[in-house]
């Protein structure tokens, strides 16, 4: 067949092998040298009837084209052909045109197309609508709001399938102003009963939290959809309320309409939100026996779930459901069924389904390396973590913030702050930005290892991205800068929190406590009562363990009677090891001795360490005596209590003794784990410790040790044991 003037714009590919396409394009062929020739003949005559007629075959023609495509090179090549053949003034091709830009993600297209347009077809509603719809669909949300203040500039006013994409741009932007404008504009078209319109804005007010208002709407409704009853269900899912959610299924199923598997889904899914793990099971369970075919949506739900409870069974469960009804080729389930095996520390089943994926993305590589660095297997999560980094050149998935974040937590968790630090300094250099779970990861072993000029770093990060106010970061910041003895900063980032949590203030009162700064931790335990707070386990713990730093003997009994009176809090171990320390340091040694024999626990390790510390400061070896006896009658032998009986003997100078308790530790093989300190230069940090090797560079470093040793000698400033120790 002869081809015809259009065969330049025809969309054939030729690879098709299908007999369909491939007879479309014949027709489409033919129909287009018949178009052309019809076309050519009518500029020849000066005038004819019919050349309205052929225009409109010829906005059919191409309208019917654009409808067949099927590949992303297509849109471009019949866009060609409408400019050549004069139509690209018809607002109705027009927004096919951007219809079709954008269905494949060509919103640069699309806008071209757009703005391109001539000035009378911008009065055209339906081209606002495509261009409109081209953004909200693609996630240009904020473009699609820009669009629409000029389309109201222009006099343009909306329709039924304006507002639906406006309100769903309202909703992704989080703008309450806007959402209140257009709220009006919605009223001033007279659109208050419009079914789809009102569905938006409820969707528009759920996702912001409000929803009051977006339940007004849905009383104010004269007719209702299933969509009217999933948003609202969806709205009160996105709060975290699963009791408004049930009761508006309930509601749902009292009007006679029937939940359909979003229904169902998005009540699962508040029900998982809240907490409520066991319920969302049950209700998962309902949902099956109503005969109703589970989603991949929730599915993922109830796997995520059973992450989070010991029900390895139930994993296996649904993994066998995936399989029978089908699902076992969907990311999501994939994904969901990689982290619940991983959550069960079933690694081994996590990895095998994770290879045997035809498609990965890059939540399937976090899900596995979650879950081994959750697991403590830091160096097989670093493993995977390496393979995804090569993987850059043939796989779409690279790694993200949370890829470094598992991997820097996985080292900092492990005691490995070292290598958790320098994972974090090729994140920064990967240009990949830290969330919060990363800067507190870092923080911690900032603390661990007092690298205050690194955590001073992070801190400038986080203000430059502004994540001050976040409250994690605020706290590990707190947490930081009060174990470095930076208390200033510590309290400065404390005041300018505007919401401070229970972490918040157990932060400052620990901090102040363990400097010896009683007294301050004491006015941070009444600023938290007066802020309305009320303090838990961890709270009397630093604060009491402040009073006994501080030696405030009265204060301390008397909050110790106030947990157990006023708040109701029932003593664990550490409480009654800060009340022993608290009455030991005070010289109180047979007052806490009661406190022990009347302790309902049987006392560990740390209450009896309270009390042979409390003897060595006193030199009370009789005591100390009585005291080893009841720890190493327990089986609580400890290489502290020897050291500590050993130190009370050398100190009233018996050698014998103190050489013999030393020797049966030895033999009982109890190691003394030696004192660590350790220095940052340029940005290294460096560990010292007795009777190690001078490491190469440090020289400087014992130089200036050994002068401040001489300077604190001719001070007075070295107690005399350490002096006779060091001699």
């Amino acid at each position: 067949m002869k081809q015809g003037p259009l065969s330049c714009f025809m969309l054939s590919s030729p690879r098709l092998k299908l007999f369909s396409r491939a007879r479309l394009t014949l027709e489409l062929d033919f129909t287009s040298h018949r178009l052309f020739s019809s076309l050519s003949h009518e500029r020849t005559q000066p005038c004819s009837h019919s050349s309205s007629s052929t225009r409109n075959d010829l906005l059919d023609f191409f309208d019917h084209l654009l409808q067949q495509c099927y590949s992303a090179e297509q849109p471009g090549r019949i866009h060609a052909g409408i400019i050549v053949a004069g139509t690209a003034d018809s607002a109705f091709l027009a927004a096919r045109l951007v219809s079709i830009y954008a269905r494949f993600g060509l919103l640069d297209g699309a806008r071209k197309v757009f703005d391109k347009a001539p000035v009378e077809c911008k009065s055209n509603l339906l081209l606002w609508n495509s261009i409109l719809r081209a953004y909200t669909s693609n996630g240009g949300h904020e473009e699609a709001l820009e669009l629409y203040v000029e389309m109201r500039k222009l006099g343009v006013l909306g329709d039924g399938f304006t507002f639906p994409l406006v309100t769903r741009g309202c909703a992704e932007m989080g703008s309450s102003i806007w959402s209140r404008n257009v709220h009006c504009h919605v009223l001033q078209m007279g659109l208050h009963n419009n079914l789809h319109v009102v569905n938006g804005l409820m969707g528009m007010y759920a996702k912001h939290g409000q929803m009051g208002i977006a339940l007004q709407l849905f009383d104010r409704m004269d007719a209702r959809s299933c969509i009217s009853w999933n948003t609202m269900i969806s709205g009160f899912a996105l709060k975290f309320d699963c009791d408004g959610a049930l009761e508006m299924f309930r509601h749902m199923e009292s009007e006679g309409v029937e939940p359909n598997v979003v229904t169902w889904t998005s009540l699962l899914s508040s029900h998982a939100r809240s907490g409520r793990h066991v319920e969302t099971v049950e209700l998962f369970g309902s949902m099956r026996m109503r005969g109703i075919g589970p989603g991949a949506e929730a599915l993922a739900v109830v796997l995520s779930v059973c992450s989070n409870m010991v029900a390895l069974h139930m994993v296996k469960a649904i993994h066998g459901l995936v399989i029978k009804v089908g699902f076992e080729a969907y990311l999501i389930v994939n994904n969901s069924l990689v982290r619940a095996y991983g959550k069960q520390r079933q690694l081994k089943d996590a990895s095998q389904l994770f290879f045997v994926m035809e498609s990965k993305n890059i939540v399937s590589w976090n899900a596995l390396i979650t879950s081994y660095a959750e697991s403590g297997l830091c160096d097989e999560a670093f493993e995977i973590f390496s393979q995804l980094k090569k993987s850059d050149g043939c796989s779409l998935a690279r790694p993200n913030v949370i890829s470094w974040s598992a991997i820097i937590d996985a080292f900092a968790s492990a005691g490995r702050g070292r290598e958790s630090l320098e994972l974090y300094r090729q994140m920064q250099l990967a240009k990949i930005g830290g969330n919060a779970i990363t800067v507190s990861s870092v923080l911690s072993v900032c603390v661990e290892l007092s690298a205050l000029n690194l955590g001073r770093e992070v801190h400038g990060h986080v203000v430059r991205a502004l994540m001050n106010h976040n409250l994690l970061v605020a706290n590990s910041l707190i947490t930081m800068y009060m174990r470095c003895g930076c208390l200033n900063e510590g309290s400065l980032v404390f005041k300018k929190l505007e919401v401070k949590d229970l972490i918040s203030w157990n932060s400052m009162i620990a901090g102040c406590g363990m400097h010896g700064l009683g007294k301050d931790a004491l006015r941070y335990f009444d600023g938290m009562l007066e802020a309305g707070m009320e303090p838990d386990k961890v709270t009397f713990v630093a604060v009491l363990s402040a009073c006994s730093h501080a030696g405030l003997l009265v204060e301390g009994r008397k909050l110790y009677d106030r947990m157990t009176k006023e708040f109701g809090i029932e003593p664990q171990m550490e409480h009654y090891a800060c009340l022993v320390d608290l009455l030991s340091r005070s010289g109180s040694l047979q007052e806490a001795t009661e406190v022990v024999k009347a302790m309902p626990l049987t006392p560990n390790a740390c209450v009896w360490g309270a009390l042979l510390s409390a003897c060595r400061m006193y030199t009370d070896t009789d005591f100390a005596e009585a005291t080893a006896s009841h720890v190493f009658s327990q089986n609580l032998e400890t290489t502290g209590s020897y050291m500590l009986l050993s130190n009370i003997y050398a100190a009233n100078g018996q050698w014998d003794d103190s050489a013999r308790l030393r020797i049966s530790a030895k033999e009982k093989g109890l190691k003394k784990v030696p004192g660590q300190s350790w220095i940052e230069l340029s940005n290294k940090f460096h560990m010292f410790s007795s009777g190690r090797a001078l490491q190469l560079g440090m020289e400087n470093v014992y130089g200036v040790l050994e002068e401040l040793t001489l300077q604190m000698e001719t001070e007075d400033i070295i107690p005399a044991i350490l002096l006779k120790t060091s001699s």
